[in-house]
C-alpha cells in the first residue's frame, strides 16, 4: 500500500472515529447543558457561536489557497519553500486575527439591544462573547500550522488532538455544570482548554518539523513572490461568501416565507441530512491532501485512474445515503416526533435530490481545488443570484418547495454541467466528452435502483411507516439486498469500481468470478438450452 493512500486511509479512520464519538457526546451533553443551565443560556451562546461564525468569514479562503503552495514543495521534500509559504500563512492570518478581534468588539455594541432582556445579564453575555473571541483569535495566531500537517495528508493527527482535547472539554463542562451550575464556569472551561490545546499541538508540531521557522517579516515580504496567492483568496472569497448565503439560509428563508412552526419542522428533517453530509465531508477531507500530492506528481495517467477510483467510491456512498433517505427518512420522523411532524413527500424529495447533487459533486470539486482553480468566479455569481431569483418567485407561493427548487435550480446546472467542463478544459487537458463516457454508467445505475427503492418503499414501508419493528424488517430486508446489488453492478458496469476493489485483492478476485458469469450468459444467452 503506497503511502499516500495509507494516509488517506488513516485520516478517513480516525475522524470516523471521532465523528461517533462527538455525535454520541453532543446529544448527551446538550440533554445536560438544557437541564443544568437552561435553555436561555444555550439558546444565548449559539447565537453567539454563529456571529463568530459570520465573523470567520473574515479568514477569506486564505487557508484554502495557501495548502494548494504547500502541496509540491512538501512532495519535494524543500524546507526552505515552505518555511517561505508557512511564514507568510502566519502574517496573512495574524491579521485575520486582528480584523476579527477589531469586527467582534463593534457587533458587541449592539449587544443591549440584542440581548437586553435576557434574565441571565448582559455581563455574562459580554464575557462568554469575549471568550469565544479570544478563543477564535487564538487559533489563527498560533493554530495555524494545522494547515502544513493537513497538506502533509496527516490531518488525522490534527483530529486526533483537537478532537479528544473537544471530548475532554465536553466532559468536563458536564460534571461541573451538573454539579456546580455556574454559567461562567462552563465559559471559563473551554477557555482554559482552549490554551491547553494550543500548547500541546505547538509542542507535537515541534517534534514532526523540527525545521520549520516562522519568520512574519519575511512572510509579508513572501506576498510579492505569490501574487497568486491574494489573487486566488480573493476568488475563493466569493465563492465561501456563496456558499455561506446559499447553505446557511434555509431556517432564515422558511422563517421569513412559511412560518417559524414550520422552522422547526423542517430543521427535523436538516439536523438528519446535515450530519449525514458531515460523515461524507469527513470522508472527502481524509482524501484532499492525497489527491493534491497526487496532482503535484504529474503522472497523467494515475491522475485519471484515480479520479475515477474516487468516482467509484462516491457513488457508492452516494447510493448508502440516498437509499437510506428515501426508505428511512419519513418513518424515522414519525417514528421520533409523530405524524404532526411529517412534511410533504415532495419537500423530502427535493432535499434528498438536493443531496445527490452535493454529494455527487465531491470528486469534480476535489481536483478543482487540488489544481487551484479558482477563476470561475462568475460560476458563483451566477448560483447566488439564480438562487435568489427563483426562491423570490416560487417561495411566496410555493413555500419550503420553493425555497428547495431555488437552490436546486441555481446549483444544478453550474455543479453538473459547468463544474466538469471547468476542470477538464483547464486543468486536466482532455474533452469533457471523456467525464460524460465515464460518469453516464454511474448516473444510469443510480437511476435504476432509486427506482426500485421508491417501489419497495411504496409496497412495503410506507403502508407500515408508523410501526417500527416492521419498518427496520422491512427496511433491512430491501436496504442491504439492494445496495450489495448496486454495488456488485458498479463492479460489473464501471472501470474505477473495479480499480477501486483491486485493492483488495481477495474480495477482487471473488467479485471477477460473478463478472466472468455474467458476461459468459451474456454472450451466450442459449447454452442453458438442453439439446433435442
Amino acid at each position: 500500500m503506497s503511502e499516500r493512500v495509507h494516509r488517506s486511509i488513516m485520516n478517513i479512520k480516525v475522524g470516523m472515529l471521532f465523528y461517533l464519538l462527538t455525535l454520541f457526546l453532543a446529544f448527551f451533553s446538550r440533554k445536560i447543558f438544557l437541564d443544568c443551565l437552561g435553555a436561555e443560556f444555550i439558546g444565548m451562546t449559539g447565537m453567539l457561536m454563529n456571529i463568530m461564525s459570520f465573523l470567520s468569514v473574515a479568514e477569506l479562503g486564505i487557508g484554502t489557497s495557501i495548502v494548494y503552495f504547500l502541496y509540491k514543495p512538501l512532495q519535494e521534500d524543500d524546507h526552505e519553500k515552505t518555511n517561505e509559504i508557512m511564514s507568510m500563512l502566519a502574517y496573512l492570518y495574524r491579521c485575520i486575527g486582528l480584523i476579527i478581534g477589531a469586527g467582534g468588539v463593534l457587533v458587541s455594541i449592539f449587544f443591549p439591544w440584542w440581548f437586553g432582556n435576557l434574565s441571565t445579564g448582559l455581563p455574562l453575555v459580554y464575557f462568554a462573547f469575549y471568550s469565544f473571541l479570544a478563543t477564535s483569535i487564538a487559533g489563527y495566531l498560533f493554530n495555524y500550522k494545522q494547515l502544513l500537517v493537513g497538506a502533509n495528508q496527516k490531518q488525522y493527527l490534527v483530529n486526533a488532538y483537537f478532537q479528544t482535547i473537544g471530548i475532554v472539554q465536553s466532559l468536563t463542562q458536564i460534571l461541573l455544570a451538573y454539579y456546580y451550575r455556574n454559567l461562567y464556569l462552563w465559559v471559563v472551561v473551554g477557555l482554559v482548554f482552549t490554551i491547553i490545546g494550543i500548547i500541546v499541538f505547538n509542542y507535537r508540531i515541534r517534534q514532526l518539523y523540527p525545521w520549520l521557522r516562522i519568520n512574519l517579516r519575511e512572510g509579508r515580504q513572501n506576498l510579492r513572490q505569490y501574487p497568486e496567492v491574494l489573487r486566488k483568496t480573493r476568488q475563493i472569497f466569493v465563492q465561501r461568501m456563496k456558499d455561506f448565503i446559499l447553505y446557511r439560509s434555509d431556517e432564515l428563508l422558511v422563517g421569513m416565507f412559511v412560518s417559524v412552526v414550520q422552522v422547526a419542522f423542517y430543521g427535523n428533517y436538516t439536523i438528519i441530512t446535515s450530519k449525514l453530509n458531515f460523515l461524507v465531508n469527513i470522508l472527502s477531507d481524509g482524501m484532499n491532501a492525497g489527491v493534491g500530492n497526487l496532482i503535484a506528481e504529474g503522472n497523467e495517467q494515475n491522475t485519471m485512474k484515480v479520479f475515477w477510483e474516487l468516482t467509484a467510491i462516491r457513488f457508492v456512498i452516494v447510493g448508502i445515503v440516498i437509499f437510506g433517505l428515501l426508505l428511512f427518512l419519513q418513518p424515522f420522523i414519525v417514528c421520533w416526533f409523530g405524524t404532526q411532524y411529517r412534511l410533504s413527500d415532495l419537500i423530502v424529495f427535493l432535499l434528498i435530490f438536493n443531496i445527490f447533487i452535493f454529494l455527487s459533486r465531491g470528486v469534480v470539486e476535489m481536483y478543482i481545488s487540488a489544481h487551484g482553480l479558482f477563476s470561475d468566479v462568475w460560476a458563483a455569481w451566477t448560483e447566488l443570484a439564480l438562487n435568489i431569483a427563483v426562491t423570490l418567485c416560487l417561495a411566496p407561493f410555493y413555500g419550503i418547495v420553493g425555497i428547495l427548487l431555488g437552490k436546486i435550480v441555481s446549483v444544478f446546472f453550474i455543479a453538473i454541467f459547468w463544474k466538469p467542463y471547468f476542470l477538464f478544459s483547464k486543468g486536466l487537458h482532455k474533452s469533457v466528452s471523456v467525464y460524460w463516457r465515464g460518469m453516464a454508467p454511474y448516473y444510469a445505475i443510480l437511476a435504476i435502483f432509486s427506482g426500485l427503492i421508491f417501489f419497495c418503499r411504496y409496497s412495503w414501508i410506507e403502508p407500515n411507516s408508523t410501526k417500527p419493528l416492521l419498518v427496520i424488517g422491512y427496511g433491512i430486508a430491501t436496504y442491504l439486498p439492494l445496495l450489495m446489488l448496486y454495488a456488485l453492478t458498479l463492479f460489473i458496469v464501471t472501470p474505477g469500481m473495479k480499480y477501486f476493489i483491486a485493492r483488495k485483492p481477495s474480495i477482487y478476485h471473488k467479485l471477477q468470478y460473478f463478472n466472468s458469469v455474467f458476461n459468459y450468459f451474456k454472450h451466450h444467452p442459449q447454452s442453458d438450452k438442453p439439446e433435442n
